[in-house]
């Protein structure tokens, strides 16, 4: 009959996490296949250890396990017989058990970055734009591969093949093997002794690319644009990475943007905004009638629904919002003031007399 799992840690039901830690430890050092070579049940211990640990770890786990007294969740992934503690092993005893360590995949690519800069107008509606930027591409000699005609690579004698390489040093936990790319073949577990002449056995060159960039309305300044397998391809053809375009937007001469909504801070003079208005106002769609009524005043918005920019996500478009400012004329000539002092007579309002402005006040009250 099979122990619980708190027999393989000998540990009792009421451990605390530390406990179980603890024995875990202790466990995995002493039944490690590594440190039993002569043991066939090793390995049938240390997986035991691994599972109870796997469970007993977990509180949720735990509490299932307590009160079922079965754990039906999976340990680890799919093929791996040491359940969810690979990484863990890594870190005490190298590059896993029994399996001669991981062999590294392909490398990959570089990512990219570049800079687009638009004019407002193309951001609000979308454009297409055309980069250029230094790449590296596959090499057209090797076909990738890195190794000269008739040559080709083989596996590196430093590593076996297996692209890491171990070191053995002692630890509070017994012997620690620990796992890094091996120096020879960085990596990759392979070596060219002819290697191509054009990429240097890269199995890539580096060139000048022309790209079209696609950008959608509606990007805003700070927009990132991720064009997935546009970066640099990896060596001896590896995967390649991505390209980022980080996007740049030039201002406007007299619209701001706030999210989706375009705003324009309009001067009107005192004459419109008393009397009212209508006039042909230049949107970036084209000219639209804006009415300005009578008695309008500083801070009051007229608006142009679905005149702003258009949602990333394609859900229509903000509004455009024309925000009044009421210009006081600051420069008269003598019949406009006649003009205004008229106008303040016949409405019984109370204006300085010519010549009196602030500073003729104060000028007087000095002398």
């Amino acid at each position: 009959m099979a122990r619980n799992h708190y027999e393989v840690l000998g540990v009792a039901r009421d451990a605390d996490a530390a406990e179980i830690k603890q024995a875990y430890r202790r466990l995995a050092r002493d039944s490690h296949p590594d440190a039993n070579p002569d043991d066939a049940r090793a390995e049938e211990r240390f997986k035991a250890v691994s599972a109870a640990y796997t469970v007993l770890s977990d509180p949720q786990r735990r509490l299932h396990y307590d009160r079922f007294g079965d754990d039906s969740s999976p340990a680890g992934a799919p093929g791996d017989p040491f359940g969810g503690f690979g990484d863990l092993f890594e870190t005490f005893f190298g590059g896993g058990f029994g399996t001669g360590g991981r062999r590294r995949g392909p490398i990959p690519g570089e990512n990219l970055e570049t800079v687009v800069e638009l004019q407002f107008e193309d951001a609000v509606f979308g454009c297409e734009r055309e980069i250029t930027v230094h790449t590296a591409v596959a090499c057209i000699e090797c076909e990738a591969t890195g190794a000269s005609q008739g040559s080709r690579a083989q596996n590196c004698q430093t590593c076996q093949g297996v692209g890491q390489v171990q070191r053995v040093r002692q630890s509070l936990l017994g012997q620690v093997v620990t796992s890094t790319a091996c120096p020879t073949c960085s990596g990759r577990g392979e070596t060219i002794a002819d290697p191509c002449v054009s990429c240097k056995g890269e199995g890539r060159v580096v060139e000048e690319q022309t790209l079209t960039v696609q950008v959608r309305a509606g990007v805003d300044e700070g927009t990132t644009l991720r064009l997935t397998g546009r970066g640099a391809v990896g060596p001896r053809g590896g995967p390649t990475g991505d390209l980022y375009v980080h996007i740049r937007v030039h201002g406007h001469a007299f619209l701001t943007r706030h999210g989706f909504d375009l705003v324009h801070r309009m001067e009107i003079p005192v004459t419109q905004a008393a009397l009212g208005v209508a006039s042909d106002y230049e949107t970036l769609d084209g000219a639209e009638t804006l009415e300005i009524p009578r008695g309008t005043v500083t801070g009051d918005v007229f608006r142009f629904r679905g005149r702003g920019v258009p949602h990333v996500e394609g859900r229509g478009r903000g509004d455009l919002l024309i925000e009044v400012v009421v210009a006081t004329p600051t420069e008269l000539d003598e019949e406009g003031e006649e003009l205004l002092r008229s106008l303040a007579a016949s409405r019984g309002e109370e204006v300085a007399p010519p010549g009196e402005g602030l500073m003729s006040r104060i000028w007087s009250a000095l002398s």
